[in-house]
C-alpha cells in the first residue's frame, strides 16, 4: 500500500528555488534514504512533509489523505498545519530535547498535552508506553536522567523514542548522527536498522552511506533541488548511472 505519496513539490525562499518538482512515493513498511550534497534541498524537502515550511507548490499525500495541495481554495492554517505534522514524526540533527525535563517527561510530553486537548488525558497509559518505548531505545535505567546527564547517543535514542510516542505514520531523521562523536554514531544507527527490521515507514537524510546501503528499500540522490536519481541501493550507491550520482559517490571512501 501507498503511504507517502509527493507530486511536483516546490519550494522558495526569497528568489532562490530550493527545490523543484520532486516526486516520488514510498510503501508502508518502506525505509528510504536521502543523500546528497549539502545545499541539495534534502532538509528543505524534509521540513516541507513535516510542514515545518509551507510548500509554494506541489501535493502531498499520505494513503488516500490530501495533506497539502498548492490548488487548494484556501491557505492552510497554522492550526491545520499542526494536525497534519502529527502525521510525521521528526528526529532532528541536535536532538532539540527540553534540558528542564527528564527523558520520560521528554517522550511523554507532547502526548500528555495532546490528550488534555481532547479532554479525556490516560496520564498511566501515555508514561507506560513512554517507559516502553525508551527500553526498546535500551534506556531502562536512564528515564529519570536530564538530557545533560547523557551522551549524545542517548539524547538522539530520547528523541527517537519521543517521535515515536505519537505513533506517526512516517518516521523522519534529518542526519540523526551528525551532531554525535564518531564512537556514539553506531548506537543510534542500531536502533534506526532495527526500526528497519520492523518495518517502520522511515525517510532519512543521511550522510552515512554504508548505512544507507545497508538499512533503505530505496535511496533517492538529491542535486540542485531535484532528485537526480532513484531506485534500490544496489541501483544508486552500488551502480549508479547519472554522473553527478558517480561524482558524490567517489568522495565515500567507506563503500566497498
Amino acid at each position: 500500500m501507498i503511504m507517502l505519496e509527493v507530486k511536483n513539490l516546490k519550494k522558495s525562499f526569497s528568489s532562490t528555488e530550493v527545490i523543484h518538482d520532486i516526486s516520488f512515493s514510498m510503501d508502508e513498511g518502506e525505509t528510504v534514504s536521502i543523500i546528497g550534497s549539502s545545499g541539495s534541498g534534502k532538509t528543505t524537502l524534509l521540513r516541507c512533509l513535516n510542514f515545518l515550511e509551507t510548500p509554494d507548490g506541489g501535493v502531498i499525500k499520505i494513503r488516500d489523505d490530501v495533506l497539502f495541495d498548492s490548488n487548494a481554495e484556501e491557505p492552510m492554517s497554522e492550526e491545520a498545519a499542526r494536525k497534519k505534522r502529527l502525521h510525521f514524526g521528526m528526529v532532528f540533527q541536535s536532538f532539540n530535547l527540553f534540558p528542564q525535563y527528564t527523558a520520560l517527561e521528554n517522550v511523554t510530553l507532547a502526548p500528555s498535552i495532546l490528550a488534555k486537548g481532547y479532554g479525556n488525558p490516560d496520564i498511566t497509559s501515555i508514561e507506560n508506553r513512554g517507559r516502553e518505548l525508551l527500553a526498546d531505545m535500551g534506556l531502562s535505567d536512564r528515564m529519570q536522567n536530564y538530557p545533560h546527564e547523557l551522551s549524545g547517543g542517548q539524547q538522539q535514542r530520547v528523541a527517537i523514542a519521543r517521535a515515536l510516542a505519537l505513533n506517526p505514520d512516517i518516521l523522519c531523521f534529518d542526519e540523526p548522527t551528525s551532531a554525535l562523536d564518531p564512537e556514539l554514531t553506531g548506537e543510534v544507527l542500531r536502533v534506526i536498522k532495527d526500526l528497519a527490521k520492523n518495518h517502520t515507514t522511515m525517510i532519512i537524510v543521511t550522510h552515512e552511506m554504508s548505512f544507507a546501503r545497508d538499512v533503505s528499500d530505496k535511496v533517492i540522490f538529491m542535486d540542485k533541488g531535484v532528485i537526480a536519481e532513484e531506485g534500490t541501493p544496489e541501483e544508486v550507491i552500488d551502480n549508479p548511472k547519472n554522473e553527478r550520482t558517480i561524482q558524490f559517490l567517489s568522495n565515500y571512501r567507506n563503500i566497498q
